[in-house]
């Protein structure tokens, strides 16, 4: 195994709180990391546009997703390993792992919910095509545990395959590796309580639950993308993968060894707490999740099925006498998986009669809200940008005003020449029109005379 991929090397800088620095490690649990986000950056923002969904803001609630989940899942795994934190710098010392994967998932699902509740957006369609890329960040990030050497599994029997021994098995490694330790998780924890001599060169020989978990993620991956092909409504793929992983976990978690998942609950029996968490399982895939199987005859097989695991769980755990009980708890993992897959089950129920009774209106996405919240915020960002122009609109509209105001000089200083054209034109019309009339009067005159004339020949 490869804690450190490859070191940069340094020309011996001093720095501040690290001293000296010769290289920089490159730590195989942070390469791994940042592998499986832009894996799961790319398949979500492929998915969602595929959907409909605005790809810009989808982007953004990535983002804001991607970092809630690794605060949520450093803060559950603080939580319940609260003897390895001295202080409050070790939260941020994410080179030496230490993340748990539901932490994650609640920390992204309650980031998600904020910032689309702030655009108004549903929870569902996006949780349908962002929980694909949790299937690719198990794949991925899995690995980089099993490089690192933590999240072990339980020791295997010798009869176990040569080569599931050999990929179980973790190096002692060379001093100053690391800052913490001298070995892996696992050499370290098999020194610490089987009595494993300091100067071996390897642990024993453990289940490789990273893989187990790898490989988790790839088959929920490929059934998560089956899945969208024959959706009824929006949220089915993410309670699938939801019960899904919840199931799987549980199981896997049967087979860890490590000490950091922390244990909680009751004490009871192994025979009566593990067969009754695994009917918990049963009862929601055969109330909820088989009414998905199309075909009847295959949808009852698969429900028989599905009561296996806790049948086999019982037998398996059975004591030949109650006096030599196991008694166990679950740890944290093992809860939240039977609490959230109790959950999606019902909820699955709920949703599936819905779409049933409105197929169409299942699969809507409603965006009216987002887009109503788009608009105004265009028109704010328009009146905003009115308002930076608003210097100079205003210098324009004072030049105008000035103009105006030159103008109303001008018009004021040839109105009284307007005015006396209009008094000197009046004037000729008057003396115009007094012309006419003296004119006129002559006239009458003439005529007045003549006739006299005419009378005056008359009488002579």
């Amino acid at each position: 195994m490869h804690p450190i991929l490859f070191r940069i090397p340094l020309p011996g800088w001093k720095l501040p709180y690290f001293g000296e620095v010769h290289s920089i490690p490159i730590y195989s649990y942070g390469v791994m990391l940042g592998l499986s986000l832009v894996v799961g950056w790319y398949l979500t923002l492929y998915l969602a546009d595929r959907d409909g969904l605005p790809k810009e803001t989808m982007a953004n609630c990535y983002v804001v997703t991607a970092i809630a989940a690794i605060i949520g899942s450093r803060l559950l795994y603080v939580l319940t390993n609260l003897n390895e934190f001295d202080s409050a710098g070790d939260f941020f010392a994410f080179r030496r792992g230490g993340l748990v994967a539901y932490g994650g998932f609640l920390g992204g699902y309650l980031g998600s919910w904020l910032y689309l509740k702030r655009y108004k957006i549903k929870l569902m369609p996006w949780a349908d095509v962002a929980v694909p890329s949790l299937a690719s960040g198990l794949l991925i990030t899995r690995i980089g545990c099993y490089l690192f050497g933590c999240d072990f599994g339980r020791r295997l029997d010798v009869t176990a395959p040569g080569w599931l021994q050999k990929l179980g098995t973790f190096p002692h490694w060379p001093q100053g590796t690391l800052e913490h330790g001298e070995g892996s998780p696992a050499f370290v924890h098999h020194v610490q309580k089987f009595g494993l001599s300091i100067d071996s060169t390897t642990s024993y020989a453990v289940h490789p639950t990273q893989l187990y978990e790898s490989l988790v993620g790839l088959a929920l991956l490929g059934l998560l993308l089956y899945q969208r092909k024959h959706q009824k409504f929006r949220g089915q793929v993410f309670m699938l993968f939801a019960f899904g992983y919840g199931f799987l976990r549980f199981l896997i978690e049967m087979f860890r060894d490590d000490a950091e998942r922390g244990l909680y609950g009751p004490h009871l029996t192994a025979d009566v707490l593990i067969p009754g968490a695994l009917a918990v399982f049963a009862l929601g895939y055969t109330f909820a999740f088989a009414k998905s199987v199309e075909n009847v005859t295959m949808r009852r097989l698969t429900q028989i099925i599905s009561f296996i695991p806790a049948i086999a769980g019982y037998l398996a755990l059975r004591p030949a006498s109650y006096v030599n009980s196991e008694i166990v708890q679950l740890s944290t993992s093992q809860w939240v998986g039977v609490l959230t897959a109790a959950g999606v089950s019902i909820g699955f129920a709920l949703f599936w009669k819905v779409a049933e009774a409105h197929p169409e209106e299942a699969m809507t996405i409603e965006l009216e809200g987002f887009y109503a919240i788009e608009k105004e915020r265009e028109a704010k960002a328009a009146a905003k940008a009115e308002g930076k122009d608003e210097p100079k609109a205003s210098k324009a509209r004072d030049d105008d005003d000035e103009d105006q105001d030159e103008g109303d000089e001008d018009e004021e200083e040839k109105k009284p020449k307007a005015k006396g054209r209009k008094q000197e034109a009046k004037a000729d019309s008057v003396d115009a029109s007094f012309d006419d009339d003296k004119k006129k009067v002559d006239e009458e005159k003439d005529d007045l005379d003549k006739d006299k004339d005419k009378d005056k020949k008359k009488d002579g």
